[in-house]
């Protein structure tokens, strides 16, 4: 019988710790935006097309809005206004300047140009709450709704003449995709062993053959009440937009390697809902000692509590021993 049992002589092997969790697929809140028009109005003219490329400042669609055009009034009323009282100004200026005009004159005259001034300032911010540029405005022009973000259309609902309220939904989506996130959750227990920049390696069911890789962007510091689970981020390059939003992926977190006590798998015995194995405490001499098992690499067990460094176990022919308490 002695032949067929093997000795080994534990030692530390470098170990990755894995962990297998599900993820949901979602776009980052900075690259992502829903478009909808600012003030109530009606389409007019429309720029959309899906999977369009924009750059922040595109146009997307036009509308003719009471709104903006009452800004527009205003604008052109304050910019004539503050021109004849610069003209005042000045010429009471020249006029004092020469002994003909009075100090009083001059102060009211600037007075005057100070408040037109503070007008046509409020007429400029409210033709920019619109996105228009005052120094290419022309009365009655359409108010263009444009892109506030780098991306590609993936939404259109534009109608031509449709009105819109000013709490109409978005009608336009764009996004940029070439990266994502992935949403994960990771129980309480296990949250020690991730960290952000860490590595994953994401499975998509619909693309098995398809390798992805991604890194921790951000571990919450909430814990979930209700799941007891903590929600971690995921960042992956996405260029060919393999990831879409919504859809549900496999993160396999790959921790850092860190020595571990590992053992043949045929080592492990079973008895009562135990695992155990023989060690040898003398030359032909075994004892049972209880262990906790972790993941399995190839025909090996990562063991987790009950063996240390230099224990000698039976590696293959433990069954032989049965009787051995």
């Amino acid at each position: 019988m002695t032949g067929k049992i093997k000795i080994e002589t534990l030692q530390p092997s470098p170990h990755r710790l894995q962990m297998f969790t599900t993820g949901i697929v979602k776009s980052i809140p900075t690259q992502y935006a829903e478009i909808s028009s600012p003030f109530a109005g009606r389409i007019t003219k429309s720029y959309l097309k899906l999977g369009m490329k924009c750059t922040p400042g595109t146009p997307l669609f036009e509308i003719t809005s009471p709104d903006f055009i009452s800004a527009q009034k205003n604008f052109f009323q304050g910019k004539s206004q503050i021109q004849k009282a610069e003209k005042a100004l000045k010429r009471q200026q020249d006029l004092t300047g020469n002994e003909v005009g009075t100090q009083k004159d001059l102060e009211e005259a600037q007075t005057a140009y100070e408040v037109e001034k503070k007008e046509y300032e409020n007429a400029v911010i409210g033709i920019k709450i619109f996105k228009a540029d005052p120094d290419n405005l022309s009365l009655g022009q359409a108010l263009v709704v444009r892109s506030p973000i780098a991306g590609e259309v993936i939404e259109d609902k534009v109608v031509l003449g449709q009105y819109l309220k000013e709490d109409a939904a978005s009608i336009a989506t764009v996004a940029e995709l070439s990266k994502i996130w992935i949403v994960a959750q990771i129980k309480e227990k296990d949250i020690r062993f991730i960290h952000e920049l860490d590595a994953c390696n994401i499975d998509v069911t619909a693309l098995p053959e398809k390798k992805i890789k991604g890194k921790v962007y951000h571990v919450n510091e909430i814990v979930n009440e209700d799941t007891r689970s903590v929600e971690v981020i995921i960042e992956a390059n996405n260029a060919g937009h393999t990831l879409k939003p919504g859809m549900y992926v496999t993160v396999n977190f790959v921790a850092a390697p860190v020595d571990a006590i590992l053992i043949p798998s045929k080592a492990l015995l079973q008895m009562n809902d135990a695992s155990f194995v023989y060690i040898e405490t003398a030359a032909g001499k075994y004892i049972k000692r209880k262990v906790e098992t972790g993941n399995t690499e190839g025909e090996r067990v990562v063991i987790k509590s009950g063996l240390n460094t230099g224990d000698k176990i039976i590696s293959e022919g433990g069954f032989y021993l049965s009787d051995v308490k």
